[in-house]
C-alpha cells in the first residue's frame, strides 16, 4: 500500500490497476487532490508532480501577459478619443 507524499492518506489501486501502471504515470491522490506521478512500482511510491505545478505558473504568466495586451489595446483606444476630441 502506498501514501500520498503531500498528505500521507493511503492510496489503494486494484492489483488489475496496478498491472497497466508504469513509472512516471500521473495520478492524483483521491484525499487532497495532488497531482502525482508514479515513482516507484515494487515497492509502489509516488512523488509530487513537479511538472504540473510548473504547468499552472505557466498558464498564470501568459494569463497575465494576456492581460497586458489588453490593457495596452484600451490605451489605444483612449488616445483615439483624445484625438478626436482635439478637433
Amino acid at each position: 500500500m502506498a501514501t500520498c507524499p503531500e498528505c500521507d492518506a493511503e492510496i489503494e489501486i486494484d492489483d488489475d490497476d496496478l498491472e497497466d501502471l508504469q513509472v512516471g504515470d500521473a495520478f492524483e491522490c483521491a484525499d487532497c487532490g495532488s497531482a502525482l506521478r508514479i515513482a516507484t512500482l515494487d515497492p509502489l511510491e509516488f512523488d509530487i508532480d513537479d511538472d504540473e505545478d510548473e504547468d499552472d505558473e505557466e498558464d498564470d504568466e501568459e494569463e497575465a501577459e494576456g492581460d497586458d495586451d489588453l490593457d495596452d489595446l484600451d490605451d489605444d483606444e483612449d488616445d483615439a478619443e483624445d484625438d478626436n476630441w482635439d478637433e
